[in-house]
């Protein structure tokens, strides 16, 4: 098994600020709008370097997501940003109606999603997003693991033609993946080979899922990792070849179990492969408040909660 370091923490919304730096730099269509949260998206150098190509909307998410699909029209490249629940519980009908049905081409930026917005509780913690979005006809959904690949996917999506969900988190963590690496939407990530049990994971819980197949391989137990980084459109074919070696999955996201990447894989083993699925996810609750490392532990979100649901599955395994 590859053994992952890292010699710095930063947070992924870090690392969208410095992808959009490099897209304000060498992209003149993309345009930067923000609902009044400018220093919490990190766009301050993009505004710095082209002051002319950023609209502050203020405390109006509909009215930024309108905007935003407008300026599709005229050949612009709109990044539209804000928190995670203000993205999309907020203003579901605008990017139902003005970016998903007519197809626009605006990528909606989302910072501050999951449990690990920490102490500012339940009411900004979203757990719902991924779901909500991936039930968008047409809308292409990327929670990426840490800053690194939070830059490159903000990089890859402004090449990208069509509305896309960029979800990205507020905690530092972990810089473990290649600063230099090219971000391939829908394509996923090989952290780890292995044979006994396969654990697909996302956004936060890729680095608790490294941690957890260390765990689990001083015990004996051989796990293949994948990072699910594109929920939407999904790579079923890598997890169609990995379960078919292991026998068993395990999925793990900072999100409701229902309707998000577990339930996703699900649809692709019951109709292609049936193989036993254990979910790491939240199970049908609100947050709270709490910093991020007391939240992920009570709900179930740690390295040894993916130890836990792995040893499950394999334990269904005919």
């Amino acid at each position: 098994m590859k053994k992952y370091t890292f010699t710095e923490k930063k947070d992924t919304r870090s690392g969208f600020g410095a992808g959009m730096q490099v897209l304000g730099q060498t992209n003149p269509n993309v345009v930067a709008l923000c609902a009044d949260l400018v220093g919490s998206l990190k766009l301050d150098a993009f505004i710095k370097e082209n002051p002319e190509r950023f609209i502050q909307c203020g405390i109006s998410e509909a009215n930024m997501i309108g905007m935003a699909a407008g300026l599709t029209i005229g050949g612009k490249i709109p990044f539209a940003t804000t928190f995670a629940n203000f993205a999309t519980s907020r203003v579901y009908d605008q990017v139902r109606q003005s970016v998903a049905y007519s197809h626009k081409n605006v990528k909606i930026c989302a910072s501050h999603a999951g449990l690990t917005l920490g102490e500012d509780g339940a009411t900004h913690q979203v757990l719902e997003d991924l779901g909500m979005m991936k039930m968008l006809p047409g809308m292409t959904v990327i929670n990426p693991c840490d800053y690194n690949q939070t830059k490159a996917a903000t990089i890859a999506i402004a090449e990208y033609d069509g509305p896309v969900y960029l979800r990205f988190g507020r905690p530092v963590i972990p810089v473990f993946t290649d600063p230099d690496q090219k971000f391939e939407i829908g394509k996923a990530w090989m952290v780890n080979e292995g044979t006994d049990v396969s654990i697909f994971a996302t956004g936060h819980l890729v680095w608790e899922a490294i941690q957890a197949g260390e765990m689990l391989e001083a015990e004996g137990i051989n796990a293949e990792i994948i990072n699910i980084h594109t929920i939407k459109p999904l790579d079923e074919k890598a997890i169609l070849a990995s379960v078919k070696k292991t026998g068993c999955a395990v999925s793990a996201e900072e999100h409701q179990v229902a309707g998000g990447l577990g339930d996703s894989i699900a649809q692709v083993l019951i109709q292609k492969h049936l193989a036993p699925l254990e979910y790491v996810g939240v199970k049908d609750t609100f947050g709270e408040s709490g910093t991020p490392a007391q939240l992920m532990e009570k709900y179930g979100l740690s390295a040894k909660a993916i130890v836990e649901a792995a040893k499950r599955a394999i334990s269904r395994k005919k």
